[in-house]
C-alpha cells in the first residue's frame, strides 16, 4: 500500500532532519500504528504518505507511484483522513459536516446525488451519529466531534484511512470507541495507518507497529516484537515495563511506566488497571 525507501525530510530552517533513512513497507488490509515520543516525526511521516510533503531524498510510494504525484481528488477517493484538532466555529450541522466527505465525487456547488446522501446516512449510522445529524457541530462533545470526523472520512467511501491522533484528549471510553470503529473497518477489508501516543490501544487493535525515535525507525513489526521493555524505555527515555498474560491474568500485553523507585503506578505493588 505504502512504501518508503530511504526517505529523508527536513523542514525549512530546521537544524536537523525531521525524518531520515526511513525504509518501511505498510501492507494493505492491516492496521498499522505509528508510535513514538513528541517530535519523533510521526505527523511528518503521515504527510509524506499522503503526498502533502515530498521527500528531499529517497522515495515515498503509494500503490507503486510517488505519493506526491497523485492528483488530490484521485487520492481523496482512495484515502480518508482524520487529522488533529477540531473544526473551529463552523456554522454547520453534523450532517452537513459529514457531507463534506463527498467532495471528491461532486462538482463544486453541485447538489448531492441520492448515492451521495446514502453514503452520508450510512456513515452517520456507522458512527452512531444519526440521532445528532441536525445538531450544530459546535455543540458536540470531544468524543462526538471525533466520531463526526471519522464519519466524514467514511462518507468518502475510502479503502484506506490515515488517522493522526484520533483519540487525543478523549477519555478511555471514547478512545476505545474510536479504535473499535477503526478495527471494524479493517476487519471489513479496509486498511488503516494510525498515528498515536496510546501504546496499549495500538498494541491491542493494530496488526503492525512502527516505532519512531528522533526521526529514525527504531522498530517495526508485530506488537509483541515492538512493545519490548528495553526498546520502549530507550525510545521514550523512561523506564517502561511490558507485562505478559502470566503476570496480569488478562489476555494481551500491558505497557506500564515505572517510577525511578521501581514501582508500577502510584502505589507500590498495585496491579495496573489498563489492559490490552
Amino acid at each position: 500500500m505504502f512504501e518508503l525507501r530511504d526517505a529523508w525530510f527536513t523542514y525549512a530552517r530546521a537544524s536537523a532532519p525531521a525524518l531520515q533513512e526511513i525504509s518501511l513497507t505498510i501492507p494493505g488490509r492491516t492496521h498499522t500504528a505509528i508510535l513514538g515520543p513528541n517530535g519523533a516525526g510521526k505527523t511528518t511521516l503521515a504527510r509524506l504518505l499522503l503526498g502533502l510533503l515530498r521527500p528531499e531524498r529517497g522515495e515515498v510510494l503509494f500503490r507503486e507511484r510517488p505519493a506526491a504525484d497523485w492528483p488530490r481528488r484521485q487520492m481523496a477517493r482512495l484515502v480518508g483522513v482524520v487529522g488533529q484538532g477540531t473544526p473551529s466555529g463552523l456554522p454547520i450541522t453534523v450532517a452537513e459536516f459529514v457531507e463534506l466527505g463527498r467532495n471528491p465525487y461532486v462538482r463544486a456547488w453541485a447538489p448531492l446525488r441520492s448515492e451521495d446522501r446514502e453514503r452520508v446516512e450510512s456513515a452517520l449510522r456507522r458512527t452512531d451519529l444519526a440521532g445528532l445529524a441536525e445538531r450544530p457541530l459546535t455543540e458536540l462533545s470531544g468524543g462526538e466531534v471525533q466520531r463526526a470526523k471519522l464519519a466524514r472520512a467514511f462518507a468518502q467511501d475510502p479503502s484506506i484511512l490515515v488517522l493522526d491522533e484520533p483519540s487525543a484528549h478523549l477519555d478511555v471510553a471514547h478512545e476505545m470507541e474510536i479504535f473499535r470503529l477503526v478495527r471494524e473497518f479493517v476487519d471489513a477489508g479496509g486498511s488503516v495507518v494510525t498515528i498515536t501516543h496510546s501504546l496499549h490501544l495500538a498494541g491491542r487493535f493494530s496488526d503492525r507497529l512502527c516505532l519512531l525515535a528522533e526521526g529514525r525507525l527504531a522498530a517495526a513489526g508485530a506488537p509483541a516484537d515492538v512493545l519490548r521493555s528495553e526498546t520502549l524505555s530507550r525510545v521514550f527515555g523512561w523506564p517502561i515495563e511490558v507485562l505478559d498474560v502470566e503476570q496480569t491474568g488478562v489476555s494481551g500485553l500491558h505497557v506500564v511506566p515505572v517510577d525511578p523507585g521501581g514501582r508500577r503506578g502510584p502505589a507500590a505493588g498495585r496491579r495496573p488497571e489498563a489492559s490490552r
